[in-house]
């Protein structure tokens, strides 16, 4: 394994970011209320993480797929999450649970790639894709991949959870919705103490600082709730990983030999 060892104590956490691809947009798509800076080019970074226990190892989200990735414009694809995973000495199967904060389709891209690991989504969440309302909201429908959903909904490994749930001992996931109907954060406790995972509840730290929501979301009331609960269970502010910004990884250190990760705590 490489610079990935486990923590010595019981109930702490080792945490890792991996980005897997960047493309580049206008600002103005990023952000739910405009200002004049909405001509400038606003990067995104794709992650995934990875948590690993004494025992555990957890995923959060599943990105994109490969051959999702090859038709989306302007996207510069690093390669699959588990590949760069596999680099860090973790292989599909080694993979426990993966929790999926959500259902958009680069949150859950290779979750069929995973050949043991019990599927954590908001019942909430998975409801919401497999009723009526989805698909004919134009605004969210084409966030979906049907055959994502689908596999997951037909998993016997499947665990749908109703708000707030403690699933290991340092790690937890706690239901803001918002951005999508059953968004869930995940909150962990490391060495440096407890880190939020928010995802797509705050795509950039620029969203929960200056108190303005990603463009794309299901109900705005949640969008500033899931905020204000990010910051109840994080540590601090640099406790707080948000979902799509190129800054985690600048301001964490990188992983030894794998560009494209670093470690959170």
């Amino acid at each position: 394994m490489i610079d990935a060892e486990r923590p010595d104590t019981p109930g702490l956490w080792r945490v890792f970011a991996v980005q897997y691809a960047t493309r580049t947009a206008l600002r103005s798509t990023h952000f739910h209320y405009p200002d004049n800076r909405g001509g400038e080019p606003h990067p995104t970074a794709y992650y995934v993480w990875l948590a690993l226990s004494q025992t555990d190892t957890v995923l959060i989200d599943a990105g994109l797929a490969p051959s999702t990735a090859e038709g989306m414009q302007g996207l510069d694809y690093f390669g699959s999450p588990l590949e760069i995973i596999g680099g860090l000495g973790i292989a599909p199967g080694d993979i426990d649970l993966c929790v999926l904060t959500h259902l958009h389709y680069d949150h859950t891209g290779v979750v069929a790639d995973l050949p043991r690991a019990r599927y954590v989504v908001q019942r909430r969440e998975l409801e919401y894709w497999n009723g009526p309302w989805a698909t004919r909201i134009e605004q969210e429908r084409w966030l979906h991949s049907r055959p994502d959903i689908d596999h997951v909904a037909a998993s016997t490994r499947l665990d749908l959870v109703d708000g707030d749930r403690e699933l290991l001992d340092g790690l937890s996931v706690h239901s803001v919705g918002g951005h999508t109907a059953g968004m869930q954060i995940v909150r962990v406790r490391t060495a440096r103490g407890n880190i939020v995972l928010a995802s797509d509840a705050s795509h950039f730290y620029e969203n929960i600082e200056s108190d303005n929501p990603f463009a794309i979301l299901h109900y705005l009331p949640d969008m500033f709730g899931a905020f204000d609960r990010i910051q109840e269970l994080a540590d601090g502010p640099d406790h707080i990983v948000p979902g799509h910004d190129p800054l985690v990884s600048e301001r964490f250190r990188a992983v030894d030999r794998q560009p494209h990760v670093v470690s959170l705590g």
